[in-house]
């Protein structure tokens, strides 16, 4: 009776363990079961020597103590490595924030280079094509996040010596696809405005938009036309395949 007693007081309560468990958590666990054990073995081996009952409970007392002391160190380390966790999820952000920072202005360094060897190959030739002398340079089209979104970027130019202010617009011409029916689409639509797609430069101007279409159309080609106002006819286009 004795010993039914004494291990239904030594017993520890059930607990539900996770099935991924961090380093400190099973040591701890591990040394704790170790020591509950131990009682249990020694409080055996102590009613069976016929140990007083007063002895064993002080050896109880310590291993309880004992037992203490490694849960408020377990629940220290666990408070330590979240903070850890915590510290390394902060320089992960950042870590990759600044690579992002990095690649885009090694593009935006790329572009730049690139346009001052087109402007010096144009200055030196001393002219350029077209009614005008306009060309459409770096005409570029590529799929946004959004389904049916798509940007386009181009660089417009004239390098006439003494080449008077252009006026005018670009004007895209988009072949898309659809339920196996092809579709021409012109942007700006009536219903758009239109000074995001306006031209007015004496040597050249950037020009990047968005336009869309519907999500399930497939963009095939885009053709791109400058447009002199008053003038019927494109003075220059450029023609891009949409992979």
């Amino acid at each position: 009776m004795m010993l039914r007693r004494s291990l239904h007081r030594l017993s520890a309560p059930r607990v539900n363990v996770r099935t991924q468990m961090a380093w400190y958590t099973r040591v701890s666990l591990a040394v704790l079961s170790g020591v509950v054990l131990g009682a249990v073995v020694l409080a055996t081996y102590r009613l069976g020597q016929g140990a007083l009952p007063g002895e064993m409970t002080r050896e109880v007392a310590v291993l309880a103590r004992q037992a203490e002391d490694l849960r408020r160190e377990n629940e220290r380390l666990r408070t330590e490595f979240t903070a850890l966790e915590h510290r390394a999820q902060i320089e992960q952000t950042t870590h990759g924030s600044l690579q992002g920072q990095m690649r885009a202005l090694a593009d935006e360094n790329a572009e730049l280079k690139e346009e001052l060897a087109f402007f010096h190959t144009l200055m030196n030739a001393g002219g350029a094509t077209g009614a005008q002398g306009v060309t459409v340079e770096r005409f570029r089209v590529r799929r946004e996040v959004v389904p049916g979104e798509y940007r386009f970027q181009l660089l417009v130019a004239q390098a006439r010596p003494r080449s008077r202010a252009f006026a005018g617009r670009v004007e895209l011409v988009v072949d898309v696809e659809q339920d196996g029916r092809s579709e021409v689409i012109v942007f700006p639509k009536a219903s758009e405005p239109r000074q995001s797609y306006g031209l007015r430069f004496k040597f050249y101007q950037r020009v990047d938009g968005v336009f869309r279409v519907q999500p399930d159309a497939k963009v095939n080609r885009v053709q791109v036309r400058v447009l002199e106002d008053g003038a019927g006819a494109p003075v220059s286009s450029q023609t891009v395949s949409v992979s």
